[in-house]
Formats: structure tokens, sequence, C-alpha cells
């Protein structure tokens, strides 16, 4: 099955991409939840957290490094962003494929959920 994120990587699908590499893109999402909400998916179809392997290290680790100069270039690295990644019905997974919300903007609170 093509996921929503699938078609947005082979362009079936607009999306406000703010990043794109050869291994990953960052769009915003569409429903925001905070002032700055970017979805960043690696291009690599890996259905979340439980199915990276050891070969999928640098891709995530790449991932991490391409948030990191997102809340830099969208003002919110100073005061603090949040990074979500759901696995599973529980957590609300809502698309079966890897992606991290980067969330900012504005204060959170703690716990989460």
């Amino acid at each position: 099955m093509t996921t929503i994120f699938k078609k947005i990587i082979d362009r079936e699908i607009p999306a406000q991409i703010v990043h794109e590499d050869d291994q990953c893109l960052a769009f915003h999402d569409i429903a925001p939840k905070s002032p700055v909400h970017i979805l960043v998916i690696p291009k690599k179809e890996i259905s979340g957290v439980g199915a990276i392997e050891e070969e999928d290290e640098a891709l995530v680790g790449h991932c991490l490094y391409v948030i990191r100069r997102l809340a830099e270039e969208q003002g919110i690295a100073e005061d603090g962003y949040r990074v979500v990644i759901n696995q599973g019905k529980n957590a609300e997974q809502s698309v079966a494929h890897l992606h991290f919300h980067l969330m900012g903007g504005r204060a959170f609170t703690w716990p989460p959920g």
C-alpha cells in the first residue's frame, strides 16, 4: 500500500516543502499543532521506529541533523522545540512511514499526551 508520504515524495500530492535532499524531505504539516509544525520523512520507506534496521542508522541521523538545521531556519532553535516520533496505534501513528514532527513557536507542557 502506498502511503500519503510516498505520494508526496513522488509528487503525486502537493506539499509545502521546506527541505529536500537525496535522503529526506521536509514539509509543513497540513494540520499543525504549533506555530511551526514540520514533518521530516526519509525517502526510504520505513514503516516506523520499530522497522529501523542497522543499515538505516546514518539515514536516521541525517534526518535529525536536518531537523536541527530547520529549527534554526524557522527561528525556534533558541527558545526550544520538540521532536516527536509516534510508533504504533497507541501512540497514534497515523501514517505507516517513519516521520519526525518538528514542533515549536510556543511553550509545551510535560508530560505530553
